[in-house]
């Protein structure tokens, strides 16, 4: 499975973008996806999860209420909607995925088998 990220830039304060995550080479509908996040100097950490067939959606604390998943599986793609975004979401955002990842471990980098590239998402004050 390949992932490609895609849908980051600059954005002030209060803004929205969308994250998209195009999966090929598999039938990553099947696959739980996650996004994860890494600002300089920080370790990478879980944002969110869509777990696989769609049967459940997950979201770090930080971004509950602002940030939502949705899949296209017809697109074979992944959405990251952000909202009311502020100057700490900033970071490198990674689409990730795997058909192995259990309940317990889905906020875990180390769970997810493939990931995409990274697309930078910068918000201004």
């Amino acid at each position: 499975v390949q992932l490609q990220a895609s849908g980051g830039g600059l954005v002030q304060a209060g803004g929205s973008l969308r994250l998209s995550c195009v999966s090929s080479g598999g039938t990553a509908r099947s696959y739980t996806m996650g996004w994860f996040r890494q600002a300089p100097g920080k370790d990478r950490e879980f944002v969110a999860a869509l777990w696989r067939g769609s049967t459940g959606t997950y979201y770090a604390d930080t971004v509950k209420g602002r940030f939502t998943l949705s899949r296209d599986n017809a697109k074979s793609t992944v959405y990251l909607h952000m909202g009311s975004l502020r100057p700490e979401d900033t970071a490198v955002y990674y689409c990730a995925g795997s058909n192995g990842v259990i309940l317990s471990t889905l906020r875990q980098s180390s769970a997810y088998a493939y990931w995409g590239q990274g697309t930078q998402v910068t918000v201004s004050s």
